[in-house]
């Protein structure tokens, strides 16, 4: 299934220094239970919502990592869903988008997170992916574009040949930015070759970081790239969390049209 419509978004980022968006395809991985958000709402009386669902000012949770992704520097987004897959799909269906969004799902629910990203993987068109799970709105285009940058950058000069590449990541930080000595604590969003990567998914039903670190301790580079703001490490896992995300909303407007 694929949505498209122009919604009359705006890439912030014009004046990249290359223009991959031929070559790039973005997986979002949104087929988890939200068991800890789903855990919250009950205990504090409130209705029960997939937190992909849940509002954020004019627009879900999903929407706006989708709106977010896709101003920055891919061609196509691959969704892949699971539990809720349904209510998620049916509320997508009534959006539309300026570039193809393809929604896939899992062919069994109950699966680890590399099982999901697999899944996309073996659903993208182009070599080079932009992985990304779609609670974590927080992150900005202009993020995702400096990550796909860097990945794309080669002593000081910007090649668009993922071939080039391989063996390499560039990911969102958590503590140093550079060239990494460690990938623990790391996860999505990255950006790779998809033959650097996928090696690592098959025959595997595990959360990301452990696949990570094999990868590391193979010798593929990792890159830590430092976000925009600081808001942009958090995850929606929490209903403290979401709160948390809707008052920097409020008193960061701008922050609505990232």
């Amino acid at each position: 299934m694929e949505l498209k419509k122009d919604m009359g978004l705006k890439n912030p980022n014009k004046k990249n220094k290359i223009d991959n968006k031929s070559s790039i395809s973005a997986i979002i991985t949104a087929a988890g239970r939200s068991s800890r958000m789903i855990k919250d709402l009950k205990n504090k009386g409130l209705t029960i919502e997939n937190k992909l669902l849940l509002p954020l000012n004019n627009e879900t949770v999903i929407e706006k990592t989708i709106n977010n992704v896709l101003n920055s520097n891919i061609s196509e987004i691959i969704l892949v869903l699971g539990h809720y897959g349904e209510k998620i799909k049916k509320h997508l269906d009534k959006l539309n988008y300026t570039k193809p969004i393809k929604i896939i799902k899992n062919k069994e629910i109950n699966v680890g997170l590399s099982s999901s990203l697999l899944n996309g993987i073996n659903n993208t068109k182009n070599e080079t992916i932009l992985c990304l799970p779609g609670d974590q709105p927080t992150v900005s285009t202009k993020t995702y574009n400096n990550l796909i940058n860097e990945f794309f950058k080669e002593n000081n000069s910007y090649s668009k040949d993922s071939n080039k590449n391989n063996g390499k990541i560039a990911i969102l930080r958590r503590k140093k930015w550079g060239e990494l000595n460690s990938p623990l604590g790391l996860g999505m969003p990255f950006i790779c070759s998809k033959n650097t990567i996928k090696p690592y998914l098959e025959n595997e039903n595990d959360n990301l970081n452990p696949i990570l670190i094999k990868m590391f301790n193979d010798g593929i580079k990792f890159y830590g790239i430092k976000e925009n703001e600081a808001i942009e490490l958090l995850n929606l896992n929490t209903y403290e969390e979401y709160q948390k995300y809707l008052k920097y909303l409020k008193t960061n407007k701008s922050a609505c049209n990232k």
